[in-house]
């Protein structure tokens, strides 16, 4: 009996050794499994960020602004808050020619009509079907026009960023502002009041986000500008802004995500095809 005692535990105690040792074994592989993944794998560098002065960022802002001189583009709109009383989800179009002509209409998801908004020179008309209302007049006296052309004005704001957000005017000012990783601008505006703030991601220098303010230091609307995409063809591209051989493409954004400062609601657009610099027909831009 002693004698099977001992040879068990002697046979115990080679198992537990032999399945020590395979343990050792695959933990030495896994081990070399990993560093082998890191040779193969390196870690991935971060971008270095750009740096750029004032003349710059103002010089692109001017460049981006100039190289659409047309625009039209598909899009949906997801509205949350009741900013737009219609609907809470839009299909629409736009068209738009420099510089201050533009045509938004929006239809449901069975292609009903909800609204066409048109604005050219210093006149806009904005038509509401499933309402029977037409609203017309001046942009700058929109606040007073009732709270139904309050979205429209801001949808106006978030499709600057894709025609390319505005450029300092001769009358405004700019103050550079590094903040982390993304270069500000902040605009003053002629009456001497801060109305814009333009944030610049400082690694590829594309405008990121952008802050309207009103005259009495109130944030109006926040809009954040995503995935960014080259639209049209090299050709136009090349006439349209004077670009060289190997030059950045034109890139747009194809999501905008838009805050009204009012607490009215939300608005996010996402783009599905925009064609830059080709002609427009007669009918596209509608009539004010």
């Amino acid at each position: 009996m002693c004698d099977e005692r001992k040879a068990f535990t002697t046979k115990l105690t080679r198992g537990c050794l032999l399945a020590r040792t395979r343990c050792a074994v695959v933990w030495y592989a896994s081990l070399l499994l990993v560093l082998a993944g890191c040779a193969v794998f390196p870690p991935r560098e971060e971008i270095p960020l750009k740096q750029a002065s004032l003349e710059e960022l103002t010089q692109l802002l001017r460049q981006r602004e100039s190289a659409i001189q047309t625009m039209k583009g598909l899009f949906s709109a997801k509205v949350r808050g009741g900013l737009i009383p219609i609907a809470s989800r839009v299909e629409g179009t736009v068209y738009y020619r420099r510089p201050n002509a533009i045509r938004l209409r929006g239809f449901s998801a069975v292609g009903s009509e909800l609204f066409e908004f048109v604005q050219a020179d210093d006149q806009y008309k904005l038509r509401l079907p499933t309402m029977g209302r037409v609203l017309s007049g001046r942009p700058s006296e929109m606040d007073h026009m009732g709270k139904l052309t309050r979205p429209f004005q801001l949808s106006v704001w978030a499709i600057s960023g894709v025609l390319g957000t505005g450029a300092i005017g001769k009358q405004e000012t700019a103050k550079l502002v590094e903040d982390g990783n993304r270069y500000r601008l902040d605009v003053t505006g002629p009456a001497g009041h801060l109305a814009r703030r333009i944030w610049f991601d400082r690694r590829d220098l594309l405008v990121v986000r952008e802050e309207r303010i009103g005259p009495s230091g109130e944030v109006e609307a926040i809009m954040q500008f995503e995935d960014y995409r080259p639209v049209g063809e090299p050709a136009v591209l090349t006439a349209a802004q004077g670009m060289k051989e190997g030059d950045t493409p034109l890139l747009r954004p194809f999501k905008i995500s838009l805050e009204d400062g009012q607490g009215q609601g939300s608005v996010q657009m996402t783009f599905h095809e925009l064609i830059p610099n080709e002609q427009l027909k007669p009918g596209d831009l509608g009539q004010v």
